[in-house]
């Protein structure tokens, strides 16, 4: 089995934000972001599925490299007819999820994202912790119990960080 690629998520988030892509980061890069322990090795984002973002989609993706499991060259244009791309490239595991479980999508998520600064100049957007939660729950899958309990946990926090600052 071949070692994958170091995971490096600021020349993926470069190289998305440098072709003027609108994406979402979700998944375990943002559940960290947001404040979960937990490790992971790869960036998932909701892109905007908008005509005019597609064409900036696939230049980041031909930019990264990025390919499928089987080789194949990553098209965004397959976007609608897959729930989850899984791409590799040389900074690391790129997945595409146009439509995460229990959301809309990037219209849905894009209310409550916020742009959270990670270093290197990058302001990526990031789904917000009850929308993280959201997801996480839809997916009905017990081995996230911890995740969903850290997020809830973070969202008791922020809401009781919210009603102290209002006092």
């Amino acid at each position: 089995m071949a070692k994958p690629p170091p995971f490096d998520p600021y020349a993926l988030l470069e190289v998305l934000d440098r072709r003027g892509v609108a994406y979402i980061l979700v998944g375990g890069f943002a559940r960290v972001l947001q404040g979960t322990e937990e490790l992971t090795w790869g960036l998932d984002i909701v892109p905007s599925t908008r005509p005019e973002n597609l064409p900036r989609l696939e230049a980041a993706l031909t930019d990264l490299d990025a390919r499928r499991a089987d080789g194949k060259p990553a098209q965004a244009g397959t976007l609608a007819r897959e729930q989850v791309i899984a791409l590799e490239t040389e900074h690391g595991e790129l997945k595409l999820v146009p439509e995460p479980a229990g959301t809309r999508g990037y219209d849905d998520l894009r209310r409550a994202a916020t742009r959270e600064p990670i270093g290197k100049g990058l302001r990526p957007q990031v789904a917000s912790v009850g929308d993280l939660a959201r997801m996480v729950s839809a997916l009905d899958q017990p081995e996230r119990a911890t995740q969903l309990t850290q997020l809830r946990r973070i969202g008791e926090l922020e809401l009781a960080r919210g009603r102290g600052i209002e006092r």
